[in-house]
């Protein structure tokens, strides 16, 4: 039972230990994911300042205006894809989080059901070590009435064997 507990303990500051770890890389998951968004506001304020930006003559876009907008909004979709990546390990992270709270769940049910199970079968057994102390109780009565009731017969016997002893020893002087 005590090794049942140790196992017990033993298992449940392990599954602390695993969710610390999990609970620390999901946090710096979302720190990347929160540095890209910033990153990517930050791209998006350099584009909306490249869009207005009018070097050409008489306040038109040049080319380099353009091709310089269209790089921002290049960098602007890379991060996008990097985002969707670092979202997607955050959702397995989540998803493995989720499996590991079902995994716990299923085995703390086992190990419950299980503790279950031995405390009714010691449940059990304490009733029939119940049962037998009343029995060798009850016995043990009876065996003392016995030994008193014997008793009291060889006291009778002796008695008895001692009057007659007696007797016979005053029948003997007599007839001599």
């Amino acid at each position: 039972m005590i090794k049942k507990l140790f196992f017990l303990m033993l298992f449940i500051l392990s599954t602390l230990k695993i969710n610390a770890q999990d609970t620390s890389a999901y946090e710096i998951q979302r720190a990347k994911i929160n540095a890209l968004l910033a990153q990517r506001s930050a791209n998006f304020g350099q584009y909306d300042a490249s869009l207005n930006a009018r070097t050409g003559i008489f306040g038109f876009q040049t080319k380099r205006d353009i091709k310089n907008s269209n790089e921002i909004l290049r960098q602007i979709a890379l991060n996008d894809n990097d985002i969707f990546k670092e979202l997607k390990i955050l959702l397995d992270y989540k998803d493995l989080q989720v499996e590991q709270v079902k995994t716990a769940v299923n085995s703390n049910s086992e190990s419950i059901l299980n503790y279950r199970k031995t405390i009714k079968g010691l449940q059990d057994q304490n009733e029939g070590l119940s049962n037998y102390l009343e029995k060798a109780e009850s016995a043990s009565s009876i065996a003392h009435i016995f030994m008193f009731v014997f008793l009291i017969c060889c006291a009778i016997l002796a008695y008895v064997l001692y009057n007659k002893n007696k007797k016979l020893k005053q029948y003997e002087k007599a007839s001599i």
